[in-house]
């Protein structure tokens, strides 16, 4: 199963739960969800997120996204980008997301994953 990630906080994540799919302020602000592969992760949440808590990283099935995915490039990389609200039943794991004092870390539970 190949997955993307997002970054959210926690409290926007419960909304979603309630209301049944999930928007993130960029979706009406720049058309999209940021998302990220696995090897973006850390990098995405030192640069953006840095110094916030209550922060969950949401796990995606791509088969299972309804919305549009393009990968476009940002910052030298090439980023997957959702071009809509995203259908819950694609998260498949919603892990916390903590720093650590020197950042952020993949979690433990994904480091296994990223060999």
């Amino acid at each position: 199963m190949t997955l993307i990630f997002h970054i959210t906080p926690r409290q926007q994540w419960e909304s979603a739960q309630r209301i049944g799919s999930y928007r993130s302020d960029t979706l009406d602000t720049e058309g999209f969800i940021h998302c990220s592969e696995l090897r973006q992760v850390v990098g995405v949440a030192n640069r953006f997120y840095a110094g916030q808590s209550g922060l969950v990283l949401l796990s995606m099935a791509i088969a299972h996204l309804q919305a549009e995915l393009r990968y476009e490039a940002a910052d030298g990389d090439e980023f997957p980008h959702l071009y809509g609200a995203l259908n819950l039943d694609a998260v498949v794991r919603v892990i916390d997301f903590k720093p650590a004092p020197e950042g952020f870390k993949l979690p433990p539970e994904l480091i296994e994953d990223a060999r």
